[in-house]
């Protein structure tokens, strides 16, 4: 089984890069956001990759690290969903974000995702709480304080990533309110 990609990078859109190994075969990958982000054309890139092996057609999925592979991986055990919506799940934030989510059960975090309804989220919990490590993640330790501030300023036009940088270290001790002005304080730094 193919397991890393080491090439040339040839294309990125965004959601999946083509990359030339130096046997002159050229992989295409659908990558999630921090591998698309290290992925430029014309560089270098080492790539942690999961095969799809599907009756029509095998897919390759590329990670940054192994702890992206990893999660991806307990999420296709979850009955009802498939590699796409693992990889959107992964799409939703850090690791640590995704990870604090399932151990806090906060499921309304995980219904962002395209595709994923109330109760495939509550699957996920249910099926994943317990295999998930706990990861520690600076200043949240209530999920569901940080999905609602994260929530909030995408509302207010902030795209997901800047809201998700936002409350990175915010302190734990605040209501969701607080959080929410700490958070609109460092965006309009």
């Amino acid at each position: 089984m193919i397991s890393i990609v080491q090439g040339k990078v040839l294309n990125n859109n965004g959601i999946e890069i083509i990359v030339l190994t130096n046997g002159g075969v050229g992989y295409r990958i659908i990558t999630t956001p921090s591998l698309s982000n290290k992925a430029k054309i014309n560089s270098d890139l080492s790539a942690i990759v999961y095969l799809v092996v599907r009756e029509g057609s095998m897919e390759l999925y590329g990670f940054s690290n192994e702890i992206e592979k990893q999660l991806f991986s307990k999420l296709l055990l979850v009955s009802g969903i498939g590699p796409k919506s693992a990889l959107h799940v992964l799409a939703l934030g850090d690791i640590e974000e995704i990870n604090l989510a399932i151990s806090n059960g906060d499921v309304d975090y995980l219904t962002k995702v395209s595709g994923i309804g109330k109760k495939t989220a509550e699957r996920i919990v249910v099926e994943l709480k317990d295999k998930i490590v706990s990861v520690n993640f600076d200043g949240s330790s209530e999920g569901g304080k940080i999905g609602e501030v994260v929530e909030g300023l995408i509302s207010l036009g902030y795209s997901a990533v800047q809201a998700r940088e936002a409350v990175k270290k915010l302190p734990a001790d605040k209501s969701s309110e607080e959080l929410l002005r700490e958070a609109l304080k460092r965006l309009s730094r």
